[in-house]
């Protein structure tokens, strides 16, 4: 989107540049660890290491998602089926209003779960949902052609939230696309590849409080199984990959 639209300047961009097998950037990512179904009863345990999220060599960030073999299973990952990567730019790289974008491809699969999202700031000292969350993608890998975009904020949370979703016309799982928010006060746009299809405003939360217009990092994982996309079965083969060739935050133009 941002080369279709005049004005945007570029203020950050992660283009996960460097050597095959490396960690991402420390300077932009963290890596948060362990399992506990992180509210969805899901059924993966994020690692920190680069068996789950490594530069590829060519440009690439790789989030595997794999099964462990029984003995791992029980001694390192607390019994968990499924090892992935959940990555955060909290502390690093801070983001409020512009356009942030990124060029991802999905993995498929019953019971896969990529997404690439942003979370308040705050959320250490005002919590969820009123820290707000701005889903940018999720996908179900059981029908990775429909897009889902969401809000959470205080009293429109989980399934309440301003939600829509988008059929594209072939499964999002067979290249790259990207994913983008233009994210002003008091609205929120989404796009794939350069076209929107949903959008939400203060207006559509009613008298609820509208929680975007403070800072937000940037969220990108892989969840396996819960409640939003059920889990695996035993037809599924790992490992799984999700591919992001960079993520990108532009400044808006100036007004008049």
């Amino acid at each position: 989107m941002s080369d279709r639209v005049p004005g945007w300047s570029l203020a950050w961009s992660e283009e996960f540049d460097g050597d095959a097998g490396a960690p991402p950037d420390p300077r932009n990512w963290q890596l948060e660890t362990g399992g506990g179904g992180w509210g969805n009863q899901e059924l993966q345990y994020y690692t920190g290491g680069t068996e789950n999220a490594s530069l590829d060599g060519a440009g690439h960030l790789a989030i595997v998602v794999r099964q462990p073999d029984p003995v791992a299973r029980k001694d390192r990952y607390g019994g968990y089926a499924y090892t992935s990567a959940r990555l955060i730019s909290k502390g690093r790289v801070a983001l409020r209003y512009g356009l942030v974008e990124a060029r991802i491809q999905i993995p498929d699969g019953r019971g896969i779960w990529p997404a690439f999202w942003m979370l308040g700031q705050d959320i250490d000292e005002a919590g969820w949902p009123q820290c707000g969350e701005v889903d940018i993608m999720e996908i179900l890998g059981q029908d990775p052609a429909v897009l889902h975009a969401t809000a959470h904020g205080p009293g429109y949370s989980g399934a309440a939230g301003v939600h829509s979703s988008h059929r594209a016309r072939t499964s999002l799982a067979g290249g790259f696309h990207v994913y983008a928010v233009a994210w002003e006060p008091g609205r929120i746009r989404w796009y794939l590849d350069g076209e929107m299809y949903a959008s939400a405003a203060r207006r559509d939360v009613r008298r609820k409080p509208w929680v975007f217009d403070h800072d937000f990092f940037l969220v990108i994982n892989v969840a396996v199984g819960g409640t939003f996309p059920g889990n695996p079965d035993r037809s599924l083969a790992f490992p799984r990959t999700m591919l992001v060739d960079y993520v990108r935050h532009y400044t808006a133009p100036a007004p008049g």
